[in-house]
């Protein structure tokens, strides 16, 4: 037992320091900004995985434990409803307080009260079960962070830089296939190690041939396809991809700017030439799906992908044409935990594979991202796929 208290002691003192450090390179203005309805301040993802920790677990399992600040669940409280009202999404950007400071103050509180669980703790299983449901959320919010800082930092006139260091400096990869024979495959996570809920049961399903390029489409690659035309040619286009693109007048990839008829990108390092060999990256649903039609080719589904993936984490997710749907036999997280996926099987699209922001810990070849064909604001990019 004392070795397992000392593990979860280590690991959530790492995973703390991590989302910290993810923000080191902010200005304290930088903290407040909400770029877009989906994009959360940097400072509502500090309060907001502190809260967890705070609801969750001290809550319920730290005696005579005297909340922070009672009017903070209101506000952290990111859509668990049967915990209470929370804030709306879209309007975290126009709280002003609490402060940047108090918001850390708030962190150093509730760390110090996870500490004192942690080592006094009579009920570790049941504690460290939900602790880890903790870090990994947490984990989570450390590439959301990265790309909302992204966000927030692409949207001025000013060249701002997040962080010397190339973090997306990648190549698209090699330009081979890999095929795979039909036959029945088991996929999904058992219980053997940690998962979340929406990656069980592991189950078998039956594919037929296919082949899928080992590389990301790389941004030479998607300009040819704007410049034949891709984006005013509705017949590469889902019919709500082709409204989407018209009534935003999307005609580029998220972060791409023309300047003085030369291409550029806005990176995490600031806005550097575009390298017709990286990856193209920040792209939609609709998007891929275009230029994989364009291309001659479809996108792969996500058990496909789980099939291609190793056990290391890629550049970039990358999107799938599977609908975030539950696998048979499927089970929920019980309580209110219960609300973490299974509420957001509707409408969405699942990614696969991690990106460079995922922490190396957090990565998984079962894992099931997902966003709405629309959203474009993550580090996603696009694997092809065709039958054979």
């Amino acid at each position: 037992m004392i070795e397992r208290k000392s593990w979860c002691v280590e690991k959530y003192r790492l995973t703390r320091d991590a989302t910290l450090k993810t923000c080191v390179g902010l200005r304290i203005e930088d903290f407040t900004v909400q770029s877009a309805p989906e994009v959360s301040p940097p400072k509502w993802h500090l309060a907001h995985t502190t809260w967890f920790f705070e609801e969750f677990i001290l809550v319920k399992y730290l005696s005579n434990y005297k909340r922070f600040n009672a009017e903070y669940s209101l506000l952290f409280n990111s859509y668990y409803k049967s915990v209470g009202t929370h804030w709306k999404q879209e309007s975290r950007g126009l709280l002003s307080r609490p402060t940047v400071q108090e918001i850390l103050s708030y962190r150093n509180y509730v760390d110090r009260a996870m500490l004192s669980l942690l080592e006094l703790t009579e009920s570790i299983d049941e504690v460290e079960s939900l602790l880890e449901v903790g870090l990994n959320h947490e984990q989570q919010h450390q590439e959301l962070l990265l790309m909302d800082i992204k966000h927030i930092l692409s949207l001025g006139p000013i060249d701002s830089v997040y962080s010397q260091k190339r973090l997306e400096n990648f190549s698209a990869g090699s330009l081979k296939w890999r095929h795979f024979k039909e036959g029945l495959y088991t996929f999904g996570q058992d219980e053997s190690e940690f998962s979340y809920d929406n990656e069980g049961p592991a189950h078998k399903r039956y594919l037929t041939s296919f082949a899928i390029r080992e590389s990301y489409i790389s941004n030479g690659e998607y300009l040819e396809f704007i410049n034949s035309g891709g984006y005013q040619n509705f017949q590469y286009w889902l019919s709500d991809g082709w409204d989407w693109i018209n009534e935003q007048r999307i005609i580029t990839p998220l972060y791409w700017r023309l300047i003085d008829g030369q291409w550029y990108e806005f990176s995490l390092h600031g806005l550097v030439p575009l390298d017709m060999y990286a990856p193209v990256s920040h792209i939609s649903l609709y998007e891929a799906q275009a230029f994989a039609k364009w291309a001659g080719h479809r996108l792969p589904t996500e058990f496909e992908l789980e099939l291609a993936l190793g056990d290391k984490k890629l550049p970039l997710w990358c999107w799938s044409s599977s609908h975030y749907s539950p696998y048979p036999a499927y089970e929920s997280y019980k309580g209110e935990l219960g609300e973490y996926n299974s509420k957001f099987m509707c409408n969405q699209f699942v990614l696969r594979g991690g990106c460079f922001a995922t922490p190396e810990e957090h990565y998984r070849k079962t894992y099931r991202n997902f966003y709405r064909a629309h959203q474009r604001w993550m580090f996603a990019g696009i694997r092809i796929a065709k039958d054979i």
